[in-house]
């Protein structure tokens, strides 16, 4: 590996914000206030009407939010599990990873027990796939049906 500094000088605008008096934030940095902290005494909290999760690094809930469906059943208990955690754990990323897709398997059942039949075909989008990329439809659907026929095959085996 080369360890030489290279002369980019050449390139229009290289080194521009190398001059500290240029840089357009430089004189807030050296206040005689001190570093300037910006804060809203008017910041109103959205109305909390169904349970919010929130990272455990924050003392409370971010004034705006968006709302989905509130966190319930296994994909719910995987969630709040999630945020109980910091979010530079694994154990705050993967089940909320998990999560996800227990959740979709959760809603082909609600969709089963309501008496609809979800369309997974065209769901997952594959009438498409099939139109503008037959190749990858076909290797997605060998692999899946590899996984399939050899968890069978185990199965069976041990019994």
């Amino acid at each position: 590996m080369n360890n030489e500094i290279k002369d980019n000088s050449h390139i229009k605008g290289w080194g521009i914000d190398a001059d500290p008096k240029n840089d357009p934030t430089y004189p807030i940095q050296h206040r005689k206030e001190g570093p300037f902290k910006y804060e809203r005494k008017d910041q109103k909290q959205q109305p909390i009407t169904q349970e919010v999760l929130h990272s455990n690094e924050r003392p409370n809930v971010s004034a705006v939010y968006g709302l989905g469906p509130e966190p319930s059943g296994l994909s719910g208990k995987l969630r709040r599990f999630a945020f109980e955690h910091g979010e530079g754990e694994f154990s705050h990323w993967i089940p909320l990873i998990l999560a996800d897709r227990v959740n979709a398997i959760e809603g082909v059942l609600d969709d089963l027990k309501n008496g609809k039949f979800p369309n997974i075909i065209i769901e997952k989008g594959w009438p498409a796939q099939w139109k503008h990329d037959k190749k990858g439809l076909i290797k997605k659907l060998s692999i899946y049906t590899a996984i399939t026929v050899g968890t069978i095959w185990l199965i069976v085996r041990k019994k």
